[in-house]
Formats: structure tokens, sequence, C-alpha cells
């Protein structure tokens, strides 16, 4: 039987899909819970345009990011930090330092989650970081740390 869900339904699937079940699994636990109803033309047409519409918006994601991707290889973040002898920082850089920073140079606002850190930065140098980006995109940005005099 093949049924419209209202609902998210976990093993199953998400709302306005039209899914293939067993007909007691529809008529004894999807309609008395009201996760479902009988698919009809209306609903698969329905189903149809959502799904081109999430299409559509997962592409305009993607897009976006491969965008700020193409733009966070053209830019070196500088950061002026206390030093010392050593060269090992007093403080650290982290991902939301270097959020804040692409946010400055790309004019936008900038999701520290989206930077991938295993540990802020602590020493003197050029630093390589790994980007993760909504849509599954990834890119890299280049870091220099330099002492403050």
């Amino acid at each position: 039987m093949k049924v419209f869900l209202k609902r998210d339904v976990p093993g199953l699937g998400k709302a306005n899909e039209v899914k293939n079940v067993s007909d007691g699994y529809a008529r004894n636990y999807l309609f008395p819970k009201g996760l479902a109803t009988p698919a009809t033309e209306s609903h698969l047409k329905a189903a149809q345009v959502f799904a081109e519409s999430k299409k559509a918006r997962e592409d305009r994601i993607r897009e976006r990011s491969q965008h700020i991707a193409e733009q966070l290889k053209t830019k070196t973040l500088k950061f002026k930090a206390k030093a010392g002898e050593t060269g090992r920082l007093y403080g650290s850089i982290t991902s939301a330092d270097i959020a804040t920073e692409i946010g400055h140079a790309l004019n936008m606002t900038f999701d520290k989650h989206w930077i991938v850190l295993e540990r802020p930065l602590r020493e003197i140098g050029t630093h390589t970081i790994d980007i993760k980006l909504d849509g599954g995109v990834h890119a890299q940005a280049h870091v220099v740390i330099e002492t403050e005099e």
C-alpha cells in the first residue's frame, strides 16, 4: 500500500514522502497515530513538488558554499599574539577567533562550527586549517600567526 507520510517516521522516511508499506502496518500503526494517510494523486504531486524544492534548496546551499570556498583560497588570515622566546603563544587562536576573522574578510557571518581544529593553534607560523561548509563542501584556509611587538 502506498502511504503519504505526514510526519517523520523513524526507519521509514521523512514527512511529505510517499512510501510503500504493508497493509497491516499502515492500518494498525501509521493511520491510527496520524503519521500517514493513503496516497492519492494530489499527495503524489505534493511529494514530487516537495522533493524538487528540497533539491533546489540543497543546490543553492552547495553553490553558496563553493563560492565561499573559492574566496577562502585567495585569503590569508593574519593574527598577532604575544609569544615566548620559543615561539609558543601565551594564549591561543581558537576556531571562534578564526571564524570572526573569516567573517570580516568575506564580509559575512561565519559559523565557528564549520572550522575543523583538533586543538587551538598555539605556535607562531603558518597553519593550514580545514573547513567543512554546508552541502558537503570542504575548503582550506591559511592562517599566519605573528608575534606582537
